[in-house]
């Protein structure tokens, strides 16, 4: 059984709004930056908050840095739910 991983394919980043960055990787949303008033906030794929930074560059090298969740192919996800089926 293989699982792959999201590329390694650098951030790409787009100024939403006056406080609001966002970045992509291979086309696919990867999270943002929001400036808070004190502090640059920084949000997951998913929404999670991963921390708050000084620096707008240190927020985006936090989001870089953010561990990827490992995927499965179809045909191994298929596998899983019928063997949770059966038992």
């Amino acid at each position: 059984m293989s699982i792959t991983t999201h590329s390694q394919a650098p951030l790409s980043w787009k100024q939403a709004d006056d406080n609001v960055h966002v970045a992509t990787r291979d086309g696919e949303f990867a999270g943002f930056v929001e400036f808070a008033g004190t502090a640059h906030v920084v949000h997951d794929s998913h929404g999670n908050e991963l921390g708050a930074f000084a620096t707008l560059s240190d927020a985006r090298r936090a989001l870089d840095g953010s561990p990827r969740r490992a995927t499965r192919s179809i045909r191994q996800t298929l596998r899983r739910h019928l063997s949770r089926a059966r038992s």
